[in-house]
């Protein structure tokens, strides 16, 4: 099943991505200005940050915040 939204606020990835193309948002702080996202459990954080770094809006894999660091 892909990992494609902030589950808490039922937020998809791409609209996500709309927003910060739209804002030039490039931080998960700078979109949270213009949208409700990521402020419950967090777990869509590492989500939205390689959203916003790749483009990507869709997951099969599992990414922790652990994982980022060690995948610059």
């Amino acid at each position: 099943m892909p990992i494609d939204r902030c589950y808490c606020y039922q937020q998809t990835f791409a609209a996500l991505k709309d927003v910060a193309d739209d804002t030039g948002a490039t931080s998960i702080e700078a979109l949270q200005e213009h949208v409700l996202f990521g402020q419950n459990c967090e777990l869509c954080h590492p989500y939205v940050r390689r959203m916003l770094d790749t483009g990507e809006t869709s997951f099969e894999e599992v990414i922790r915040a652990d994982d980022e660091t060690a995948n610059p």
